[in-house]
């Protein structure tokens, strides 16, 4: 495609006309169906003279381009088919985007985004996510941040592969921008209502106008119930329901001429009962559980979603922030402020027993995130062959977490099951305590797993991060862009723990109790049989095994056989003592940098097809494992020791995760002949450094991988055979392999291919506009999503006790094959109403979306499903 130079008051009327898809909407009832409802491609709907040519414009390169001639791997999905696709949730566009993979799990705020197989992030405060997601150019840090409906949505951008050149250390993996419509300076708005199954009610709206010549405003709000579709069989509750509402007001003003500014506020909060957990396989600790009369659901029936739990699983996320963008034209230059502060609160509290036995009575956390960013840059929009762009971010974040972990009032009735089980029914937990007690001096009666005991936990991390960087584009003739593009990252965080343990049993030195029960076993029988004493003295002890090595030997053996047994005690050492950084031996700093680039060429073969061939280069600063299982790493270990800082039960892991350093080679093709396009984009993309986070049963191990490398192939394209009717084809082909992965939290990985990456991705929909004699519309659209069969995690870690082997296996199967249809049926009034009809998964599609070892449950493993079939209608008026 030719180059069109785009002058800054034709850039400033097409803003205003994005801006305004609902007003042109309820004016133009007649619009065809490819202007009413856009497929996640890169194709474009079809201009307002029926051209078909790429009209939508983009902010994928931070700049306004046309989707055609952006020359990246982007997918785009506009506000009418979020609106036609009753895409409820951010979570849902993974149904239309087959390269983007969204999963939510612990807890409403815990959202993990996969792009290409790559991400990471929920779960773990200290983990920045390898995805960066962006609402109106700010980017927002945590999931708790990203969850919410779409009011007034003008397009979702999802872009592949590393985005670090432009959008800095938090996008290694790719971006998901939301872009959201600005105030209009025309009187208007729409609202709508839903109800479906579940008694799910949904409410929302935007109106927006203009206050004067030079300001408009808009205020969209919404709300969002839903009852929970999994019972809770042990409290009553209904869990996993929706109970959330948001507010969010703009201003947008052109007090003269080439200023443009615009300010955004927004709150929202979530009250919500999250998440249900299954039972995927009992062990013995499972037949404890039953013994104190607890329950738990049957592995055979994980979709019949009913659940255990003591109390119930409450979650609280207020998140609200403000932010300004300034964007003045000065002669061909435009300059843009972004400024953003943002604030998400989360409070939950879970069963995390997963059982209606009370073994753990408090799984607490609270977490507070303030997030400062500011963004300059300068954009050049010459009618010549170069442009640039170059430009500063800073950030600025601070977390605050604490929480506990305590044992419940059954605790003690299962630690005597898991004891007399351990020890051959040779203990019980009364006994184990007189007999501790007796080798250590100490009175433990009644002291051990004791209702209250376990851990709090106090995590602060302050993370500081300045970006420079700058993108060229050159043209070499009508039809030939070269790109370069550089950023520099430096990143700093400093963190500190106050963990403190008051579970009595896991701060014993059982290695030397085990040592003390010997030494008295071997004095008792030495006394009783050579001495006519109940106890040998050190001295006669002594003096025997001078005497009589050979018979003392078979005595010691005997008696550490005996003995042997206590040291199986220790897998119930689960709240043991921590060391606290900063320390003497570890700072609680990092200090990161690292230079990414980009380089493309871009060529229109014709008007109608464009060819493109990339490298580019990605960073993610190192991560900080904010978690009981934050250990020091086995480097320091030496150390530690040296500086007698160790404490009782000393274990060894790591910290923080180094940096990921991510590249990616691709070439691409991008065709829009009018009734037809296609976009093919081939890859090798590759992670060194990949940081992952597995949840070990009690905290998360968080570790590098050497190198993983994925080789794809993905394609978009649409087809309008006649007026009115749209189809779409979208498909992603995934080859993952780890390269190398000596120390994940099963062992030894390399050449074995990652944990939940399918292999095969696709999306098929259809779309029909009826265009009716009196000027209504019945708009009928289909959709069918498909990922091929892959595993969920690599391994159990709980397993490791038995080998690498033995970890790997029990995960083998658990995997997960995704086939959802959603349809829906909308007739729209020329006056501006709409009904529609709509269905999600509706063929009742079920899978598992994690696998994770029990807490405290050895050898049990639990996990967590997807959602079930949902359907309601929905009335929508525009003004």
């Amino acid at each position: 495609m030719k180059s069109v130079s785009i002058a800054p008051r034709a850039l400033l009327l097409a803003s205003v006309a994005l801006a305004l898809p609902a007003q042109a909407q309820a004016q133009d009832a007649a619009a065809p169906a490819e202007e009413m409802a856009q497929p996640a491609t890169d194709a474009g709907p079809a201009s307002e003279d029926g051209a078909g040519s790429d009209q939508i414009i983009v902010t994928a390169t931070k700049r306004e381009q046309t989707l055609q001639d952006v020359p990246i791997a982007v997918s785009v999905t506009s506000g009418k088919t979020i609106e036609q696709a009753q895409i409820r949730d951010i979570k849902d566009l993974s149904s239309l985007v087959p390269s983007l993979r969204v999963n939510q799990l612990q807890s409403s705020a815990n959202t993990n985004f996969f792009i290409r197989g790559f991400g990471n992030g929920a779960n773990n405060p200290g983990i920045e996510p390898s995805v960066g997601v962006f609402i109106d150019g700010v980017y927002r840090s945590r999931s708790a941040a990203q969850i919410g409906d779409f009011p007034d949505v003008e397009r979702i951008e999802v872009l592949r592969g590393p985005q670090s050149t432009l959008f800095g250390k938090n996008a290694s993996a790719g971006v998901v921008s939301i872009v959201t419509a600005k105030p209009s300076f025309t009187f208007g708005g729409n609202g709508e209502v839903s109800y479906g199954n579940y008694n799910a009610i949904v409410a929302k709206g935007v109106v927006t106008g203009p206050l004067s010549d030079t300001v408009a405003v808009s205020l969209a709000g919404g709300y969002n119930r839903r009852d929970g579709y999994v019972k809770d069989l042990g409290t009553g509750a209904d869990v996993n329901d929706r109970n959330r509402w948001f507010v969010r007001g703009q201003l947008y003003a052109e007090p003269t001429t080439g200023l443009r500014v615009r300010l955004i506020g927004d709150y929202s909060q979530i009250d919500e009962l999250c998440c249900a957990t299954v039972n995927l396989r009992r062990s013995s600790a499972t037949d404890a559980i039953a013994l104190l009369g607890g329950q738990v659901n049957d592995p055979r029936k994980i979709y019949d979603d009913r659940v255990y739990s003591s109390y119930e699983p409450r979650n609280l996320i207020r998140n609200y922030g403000l932010s300004g963008q300034v964007d003045y034209d000065l002669g061909p230059l435009t300059l843009t402020s972004i400024t953003s502060y943002r604030k998400s609160k989360n409070r939950s509290d879970t069963d995390a027993d997963f059982t209606s036995a009370d073994l753990i009575g408090t799984f607490s956390n609270d977490t507070k995130i303030d997030t400062f960013t500011q963004e300059l840059r300068v954009a050049t929009n010459i009618e010549g062959p170069l442009n640039f762009l170059a430009g500063a971010y800073y950030f600025n974040e601070k977390i605050d977490q604490g929480g506990a972990l305590k044992w419940g009032a059954d605790a003690r009735g299962y630690a005597d099951v898991l004891i007399r089980g351990l020890s051959s029914n040779a203990l019980n937990l009364n006994a184990l305590e007189t007999t501790f007690g007796a080798l250590s001096g100490q009175n433990f009666a009644g002291r051990f797993f004791a209702d209250g005991q376990g851990l709090d936990e106090k995590y602060r991390l302050k993370n500081e991060a300045i970006s420079l960087f700058g993108q060229a584009d050159f043209k070499i003739g009508d039809r030939v862009t070269l790109t370069g593009g550089i950023n520099y990252t430096r990143d700093k965080k400093r963190f500190s723990t106050d963990v403190q343990s008051s579970d009595v049993f896991s701060q014993l030195d059982i290695p030397a109790i085990r040592n003390a029960a010997t030494n008295f076993g071997i004095a008792q029988f030495i006394g009783t049989q050579f001495f006519g004493v109940p106890l040998a003295s050190p001295a006669q002890v002594q003096g025997f095994a001078a005497a009589q090595p050979a018979a003392f030997a078979q005595i010691s053996a005997g008696a550490q056989q005996r003995t042997a047994p206590l040291l199986g005690l220790r897998k119930l050492q689960y709240l043991p003592a921590f060391l606290n950084v900063p320390n003497a031996v570890e700072p609680g700093k990092t200090r990161d940098s690292k230079v990414s680039w980009t380089a493309r060429v871009a060529f229109d073969v014709t008007d109608q097809v464009n060819l493109y061939a990339s490298y580019a280069t990605g960073f993610k600063a190192s991560s900080i494992n904010l978690s009981r299982d934050s250990r020091p790493s086995g480097a320091d270990q030496n150390a530690i020791e040296s500086a007698g800082i160790g404490v009782v039960n000393q274990s060894y892991g790591s910290r923080f995760a180094g940096p990921e350093y991510a590249k990616v080679y691709e070439i691409g093709l991008k065709a829009d002949w009018k009734v037809a396009s296609a976009n093919i984009a081939l890859f090798q993309q590759s992670i060194e450094g990949f940081q992952s986070n597995v949840f070990t049963g009690s905290g998360f191990l968080l570790a590098n991988a050497g190198k993983e490398t994925i080789k794809g192939i993905e394609f978009e394209g649409t087809v309008k055979p006649a007026k009115g009717w749209l189809f779409s084809a979208a498909f992603t082909y995934l080859d993952a392999r780890y390269d190398s992965f000596e120390l994940s939290a099963v062992g030894d990985l390399s050449g074995t291919d990652p944990a939940g990456i399918p292999s095969l991705a696709t999306t098929i929909a259809a779309q029909k506009d009826f265009e009716l004699p009196w000027g209504d519309h019945l708009i009928v659209r289909g959709d069918y999503h498909y990922e091929s069969p892959s595993q969920i995690v690599e391994g159990m870690p709980a397993f490791l006790d038995f080998g690498v082997a033995a970890a790997v296996d029990a995960a083998r199967p658990y995997r997960r094959e995704v086939s959802e249809v959603n349809a829906s049926i909308t007739y729209a009034f020329a006056m501006g109403l709409e009904i529609t009809a709509w269905g999600r998964n509706i063929g009742d599609n079920r899978y598992l979306l994690n696998a994770f070892d029990s807490p405290a449950q050895p050898y049990s493993i639990s996990g967590y499903t997807n959602q079930p079939r949902t359907w309601g209608g929905t009335v929508r008026y525009r003004f």
